[in-house]
């Protein structure tokens, strides 16, 4: 039994993986699939990923790339999540914010330097014409941070999966003033060089399996009622991102690699470029 650690954020974009482990397809496979969530997001599975904690990430694309262009010693395997990833532009509910000009001096509140929440919001601003030399941040961890941090007026506005907030604005803590569709797929797997040299097999076998699970996953009968109930939503909003929302079972492609590398150098979010074969298998 190889042992392989895989690591994701706690939102339904990954009920697939805890499928496959509940119903033992890893583990018939000789493969020891051990799961973390991570709730503070890429730029902690970034950090995973370079001190050996996790073995394969499912991780946003823009941070893996900018992650190993600084020399993260990992490779992209595949895309995971072709469709883009829907950030909601989000304010407190109380506060005097209402459109996206409002913010354009605002701080805003990420989860870490390097993370998905700070790209996009570069790459937000850049789409609005605004100075990204200017933006300011504050640093909040996780989703409960972000809530606090725009509550008591520390940060004014934060940048989440839409759907995974909308609870939140549901219950009057936030307010969605704007979106931000990633402008590339949004989520691909990573895997540690170390791990694809020592256990080139597996890390093939467990590929298989999980693409085989997203190939069919919208047809599982009560799918849309599991992730309502497993992520605390009303399974109207989920069939509406199920609708929105399409897996990949392919290998990411060297243009797309290139479109992701060049609006990160041209936002200054990488200060140089990677060769496509050095970090994509």
């Amino acid at each position: 039994m190889t042992t392989l650690k895989i690591a994701g954020v706690p939102e339904h974009f990954n009920l697939p993986w805890h499928l496959c482990i509940e119903e033992g397809r890893f583990e018939q496979s000789g493969i020891d699939a051990q799961w973390t969530n991570v709730p503070e997001g890429t730029g902690k599975l970034c950090q995973m990923l370079r001190d050996g904690s996790t073995d394969i990430a499912v991780i946003l694309t823009e941070g893996i790339i900018k992650d190993i262009t600084a020399g993260n010693d990992s490779k992209i395997v595949q895309v995971y999540v072709e469709s883009p990833l829907i950030w909601g532009i989000h304010v407190a509910a109380g506060s005097g914010f209402q459109n996206l000009e409002d913010v354009r001096s605002g701080k805003i509140a990420i989860s870490r330097y390097g993370s998905g929440s700070h790209l996009m919001a570069i790459v937000n601003a850049k789409q609005q014409g605004w100075d990204t030399g200017n933006l300011q941040f504050e640093i909040v961890n996780t989703l409960d941070g972000a809530v606090e941090s725009l509550t008591e007026g520390k940060a004014d506005y934060f940048m989440w999966e839409r759907f995974m907030t909308k609870p939140i604005v549901d219950a009057g803590i936030f307010r969605r003033i704007g979106d931000c569709p990633t402008p590339w797929p949004c989520f691909v797997i990573a895997v540690r060089n170390e791990v694809l040299e020592a256990h080139p097999d597996e890390i093939g076998t467990l590929l298989d399996i999980i693409n085989n699970m997203t190939a069919r996953f919208k047809d599982i009968a009560g799918i849309n009622t599991k992730l309502a109930y497993s992520y605390g939503q009303k399974e109207e909003d989920i069939n509406e991102w199920l609708a929105l929302t399409e897996w990949s079972q392919k290998k990411l492609d060297e243009n797309t690699f290139d479109k992701v590398q060049e609006q990160l150098f041209e936002l200054n979010i990488i200060e140089k470029k990677a060769a496509f074969e050095s970090a994509v298998e």
